[in-house]
């Protein structure tokens, strides 16, 4: 039984960077002996264990043949006479299929140092067009590394483009595709995902809405990571280009969660508005229809989105803020005793934030 530490955790220690999360591979081992060990097993379709310790995990080392499409349609050998070449043969990326022993020795067949040398994202195998999963992966990493100066290299990028072809990307869950592009929306250079898929003709189906962006939007996203905002603030800048109806079909598509799709929603119908001179009858309509009112929170991640869009906003977010939190709090009781009732209790409420507001956009040089 041989044990190597292999994939991210040695080609970021190559790198430099701080490695967050360590895996290994067995060689020569049993399902049997790690059990015997004391390792706790958790994998299905191939045996991954988790060490009964630091409970990181450990995998036997495993070949793949494709046998159906999209990425879970692959059968795995995991006997313990697969090698360590083998196991790194089914690796993506040469950066990705390098391993290292408990002396420090690195096994590298694929010249993954080199590529990490030249700065080039570059594929072990043409098996790399098996797994469609592979071409979001790609450009995840090219996001991550392109402050590196990191790019993919032209003959992956043409491998890419064959998956995307022969439109083996429709093949591919919602929640995987949604996982790349949410890990790669965290990204310090989020917009080279995005960038990147659009240079391999990979936007359709998943992320189709966005072939028609353009580079105003991708700088806008990478000022949002600048800034180190949030994934949602970070999606809703894509949204800003597209009509509602798009904004909510591309979160329905990628079954993104509640929070970045009502935002992304907010951010298509209202965000360029808020760039650009309001009135106060106007800002009155805008608290109302994105319920400023009962999720400030969200309103002030709104306001966030468009602050990426102009960083010179005709009416600077802390206005807005300051008249939808002093709009909010008319007292509706002295209303309802005035002998308003019914609708009419919502209109003289309307009246009196509109007053408030129209007052504050008057002292802050807005309009009113």
């Amino acid at each position: 039984m041989q044990i190597y530490l292999v994939g991210g955790a040695v080609r970021d220690e190559l790198l430099n960077r701080k490695v967050t999360e360590k895996d290994y591979v067995v060689v020569g081992a049993t399902p049997q002996q790690m059990l015997d060990k004391g390792f706790t097993q958790v994998g299905k379709d191939f045996p991954v264990f988790l060490h009964p310790k630091t409970k990181e995990e450990y995998a036997l080392a495993r070949t793949e043949r494709k046998s159906g499409r999209g990425y879970t349609g692959f059968v795995c050998d995991a006997s313990a006479s697969v090698t360590l070449k083998e196991d790194l043969l089914r690796r993506d990326l040469t950066i990705n299929a390098m391993a290292k022993d408990a002396d420090g020795h690195i096994t590298d067949p694929f010249n993954g140092q080199q590529d990490l040398t030249d700065r080039l994202l570059r594929h072990v195998s043409d098996a790399f067009v098996e797994d469609p999963l592979r071409v979001f992966r790609v450009a995840r990493f090219a996001a991550r590394y392109a402050h590196l100066g990191f790019s993919v290299a032209e003959e992956t990028m043409r491998l890419m483009r064959e998956v995307a072809k022969q439109d083996e990307l429709a093949h591919l869950s919602a929640e995987r595709v949604w996982s790349e592009t949410q890990r790669s929306l965290m990204e310090r250079d989020p917009q080279v995902y995005f960038d990147t898929l659009q240079q391999a003709d990979a936007l359709f189906p998943w992320l189709s809405e966005l072939a028609a962006l353009n580079t105003p939007t991708w700088a806008a996203l990478k000022l949002s990571a600048e800034r180190s905002l949030k994934g949602e603030i970070r999606f809703a800048v894509l949204a800003c280009s597209l009509s509602t109806e798009q904004a909510s079909s591309l979160g329905t598509r990628l079954k993104a969660p509640n929070s970045f799709c009502e935002l992304a929603v907010l951010a298509a119908n209202f965000a360029s508005e808020l760039t650009q001179p309001v009135s106060a009858n106007r800002l009155l309509d805008i608290f109302n229809q994105a319920d400023g009112w009962r999720k400030a929170d969200r309103f002030r991640d709104l306001l966030d989105v468009s602050a990426c869009m102009d960083n010179c906003p005709a009416l600077q977010p802390s206005v807005i803020l300051h008249a939808l939190n002093a709009a909010k709090s008319v007292d509706t009781q002295p209303i309802i005793q005035a002998g308003f009732k019914g609708a009419a209790i919502k209109s003289q409420l309307n009246k009196q934030r509109m007053q408030v507001i129209t007052q504050i956009l008057a002292d802050k040089g807005g309009t009113a």
